[in-house]
């Protein structure tokens, strides 16, 4: 049986492995309200003894295409006054107790990065591509990128892919560790359901605490390094060259940046 939250997340439990599937179309954008519903998904799971592990999923063609900073309804059209709220629920999902394996079939960009960054695990199919573009908006990272991507992959591999912007293949991101697991796009959920499930065989208070000594601070450090990102994006916002970002995004094209 398949539980909804809100208008765009459903989960599904079974053998003690949660399903959780957001659906956005077209681009499974971001937005305050769908991080709330996961968050709150995420959290009900918490409280329910029989889900020991967690498949975080979505339909369509990417994985989530980040924030849409340029079109008039998006998170963008309300200036910095969403991203605040946005980055509230991003604590939320960190601070969830589950082990989540996220299955990422197609592009996990900006703050669908971030977003596959909450999981613990990742398994990706060979079409996904993986990118912090925020320069070429003239944006700052955000949804605490700048701290739990070095994490991950290690300081210089995240400068290149921040400073650059460039998007990094799922072969690529398997010898850097921000894969897991490469499977073919037919069978991603199957394969992180059988990740999922492997973690779920096992006694589960001692699978919580060790997550929670390995994550540690995770959530309180998130917190702190959004509070920095907000702070640089809400100044770079005010340029010129984001103005340019945004008009080269809407017409797919490289941005023409003049450093003010």
């Amino acid at each position: 049986m398949k539980t909804a939250y809100g208008d765009h997340i459903t989960v599904e439990l079974s053998d003690h492995v949660a399903t959780v599937v957001f659906d956005r179309p077209p681009n499974n954008h971001v937005s305050v309200e769908l991080m709330r519903d996961l968050a709150d998904a995420l959290e009900a799971l918490d409280r329910d003894q029989d889900c020991r592990a967690i498949v975080l999923a979505s339909n369509g063609k990417p994985f989530c295409a980040g924030a849409d900073l340029v079109s008039s309804d998006g998170i963008g059209g309300s200036g910095m006054q969403g991203i605040a709220p946005l980055y509230d629920q991003a604590v939320r999902l960190f601070s969830t107790a589950k082990p989540i394996v996220a299955a990422v079939q197609g592009a996990a960009v900006g703050a669908g990065l971030g977003l596959a960054l909450v999981a613990d695990f990742r398994v990706a199919a060979p079409e996904a591509r993986f990118s912090a573009n925020f320069v070429k908006l003239g944006f700052h990272p955000g949804f605490g990128l700048t701290h739990t991507l070095p994490r991950l992959i290690g300081h210089q591999r995240a400068s290149l892919m921040f400073l650059t912007g460039r998007r990094v293949k799922a072969e690529e991101a398997l010898s850097w560790g921000l894969v897991d697991q490469v499977s073919p796009l037919e069978d991603l959920r199957s394969a992180a359901r059988t990740l999922a499930a492997e973690i779920a065989e096992n006694a589960p208070l001692a699978v919580a605490a060790t997550r929670k000594t390995l994550r540690g601070e995770l959530a309180a450090a998130v917190r702190a390094q959004t509070g920095h990102e907000h702070e640089q994006q809400s100044i770079l916002r005010a340029t010129e060259d984001f103005a340019e970002g945004v008009r080269a995004v809407q017409e797919r094209r490289p941005g023409r940046f003049m450093g003010r």
